[in-house]
């Protein structure tokens, strides 16, 4: 496994909870998707039939939501328009993506927005919406302020710069000293050729056609790689620089690093699907194990990772803790998706910074039948991920008699877990799963519908939080018990010589 062991995986853990100043260009991506099935006879373009369209947040802005993900909290500073891109990203986009934002308002200036046309898992054209930002002192001193503000509570400040306007020289070289005079370490990303406002930075992460632009030279291979990273890192006086290389991975040259200056890691991308912002997901990991402590090789090859994972995914995409621990080898051996209850509400948190719907269904499942399969099926149409609680067997016991389970709790969950519908499954002792349906706080609450609402357990806590109960059909002529009571009858029928008595 490499660097890539559980020891790599335990400073997840450390950085939960740690909070991070995003500062930089601003955007909200929009993908729009559809089908492209002929050419258009008014010209030789496709058509594309629309599908749907997605909104997320961009640039700076991704990685602040790819730290929330990630189990850390960002506080995210920009410059918007005063329209409605600008509204959607200060409002209801940030708050699904669990960001604090603080933004100016740029009246008659367009938020900045790419617009991706999507066809077959295939980008066919992108459209963008921006004009440069020009920030004046006033803007500075406000988000110097804001900035002076959080500096007791932060614990590391990230600049994304994507050359939109917001980070020129001044205010860069302000936000930097005041972040160093608190000891805390700088991550740069930057899109500008000119690297000496970022003097006195932590890291630097540019990719290698930056870093080509900047040094003169093509990091087509590891040795060419070295020559760049050695300029880059004389040309912008910072302590470390990230050279990220798409396939090839990535080339780390800190000097101060005691097991060698310069490392080239390979990537970790076993499928790319969408590349969009798998930068930004390099920086939210990065800053992430700087805060927890790790070294740059180590936070390097940990943001390595995480987009290994990013760019399978589609759009611009945000991953989860326990997704990058797993992709690390932090998971404990066996089926990832039987997990304590305590590891089950992380996974859904996750899953909720990912900004994905969670399905919640519980029940004995002593003899998984068609009737379950189906019902399983529909639960899991009704959601984005869909969790299975079982009771635990001294828990069927209570509820069905000494005779039952027929399987215990490690044979159901195995089983349980093998279905497709399924992502997760987890045990409770009690009779009922209230405590756990407290725990998660699942968007749905799923149950057969030979239930009413008024009878599903934990229907009113989760309707207080705006969830919803769904009742799905049942597959008639399907149940544990009849099976059990033929397998009984026939056993009884069945001579005993046959069975070598």
């Amino acid at each position: 496994m490499g660097w890539f062991s559980a020891m790599n995986a335990s400073w997840i853990s450390k950085w939960r909870g740690a909070k991070i100043f995003v500062l930089g260009d601003v955007m909200l991506d929009k993908f729009v998707y559809g089908q492209v099935e002929r050419i258009s006879p008014e010209a030789p373009v496709p058509v594309m039939h629309f599908q749907s369209e997605k909104l997320m947040l961009g640039g700076a802005a991704n990685v602040a939501r790819n730290i929330a993900a990630l189990g850390g909290e960002a506080i995210l500073v920009g410059a918007v328009g005063d329209d409605e891109q600008g509204d959607q990203v200060a409002g209801p986009l940030v708050c699904d993506d669990g960001v604090v934002g603080r933004f100016v308002r740029l009246p008659g200036h367009p938020t900045t927005t790419k617009v991706r046309y999507v066809s077959g898992g295939h980008q066919i054209m992108r459209l963008d919406i921006e004009r440069r930002a020009a920030l004046g002192p006033d803007h500075h001193d406000t988000i110097c302020g804001w900035l002076n503000e959080s500096l007791e509570e932060i614990s590391a400040l990230v600049l994304s710069d994507y050359a939109k306007g917001v980070l020129d020289p001044r205010l860069a070289r302000r936000v930097i000293d005041a972040a160093r005079a608190r000891r805390l370490p700088v991550i740069v990303d930057t899109k500008s050729l000119d690297l000496a406002p970022y003097a006195g930075a932590t890291v630097i992460t540019p990719n290698a056609r930056e870093a080509a632009a900047i040094a003169g030279v093509q990091c087509v291979d590891d040795q060419q790689a070295e020559i760049a990273v050695k300029i880059l890192l004389d040309r912008a006086k910072v302590e470390s620089v990230v050279l990220t290389r798409g396939a090839q991975g990535m080339s780390i040259y800190d000097p101060a690093d005691p097991e060698g200056a310069i490392a080239h890691v390979p990537t970790r991308a076993l499928e790319v699907f969408d590349v969009s912002g798998a930068g930004d997901t390099v920086v939210a990991a990065l800053a992430l194990s700087l805060c927890a402590g790790a070294s740059i090789r180590t936070s390097a090859n940990i943001g390595n990772a995480a987009a290994g994972i990013a760019v399978g995914k589609r759009g611009t995409a945000a991953i989860g803790a326990r997704e990058l621990a797993t992709a690390l080898g932090g998971v404990r051996e066996g089926d990832p998706k039987i997990v304590e209850n305590d590891v089950a509400a992380e996974v859904v948190a996750d899953w909720r910074a990912q900004r994905l719907k969670v399905g919640f269904t519980n029940g004995c499942f002593d003899l998984l039948h068609p009737g379950h399969v189906d019902l399983l099926k529909r639960a899991r149409a009704s959601c984005d991920r869909l969790v299975v609680a079982l009771n635990a067997d001294a828990s069927v016991r209570r509820l069905k008699g000494e005779t039952r389970p027929v399987q215990n709790e490690h044979a159901r969950s195995a089983v349980m877990a093998a279905i497709d519908s399924v992502d997760l499954v987890t045990l409770f002792d009690e009779d009922t799963p209230l405590r756990l349906i407290q725990l998660l706080k699942p968007d749905f609450l799923i149950k057969g519908a030979d239930y009413t609402v008024a009878a599903v357990v934990g229907a009113d806590f989760v309707a207080s939080y705006g969830g919803r109960v769904v009742l799905v059909p049942i597959n008639e002529g399907h149940s544990t018990t009849s099976i059990i009571a033929r397998s009984s009858a026939k056993a009884r029928d069945f001579p005993a010589h046959a069975f070598g008595e």
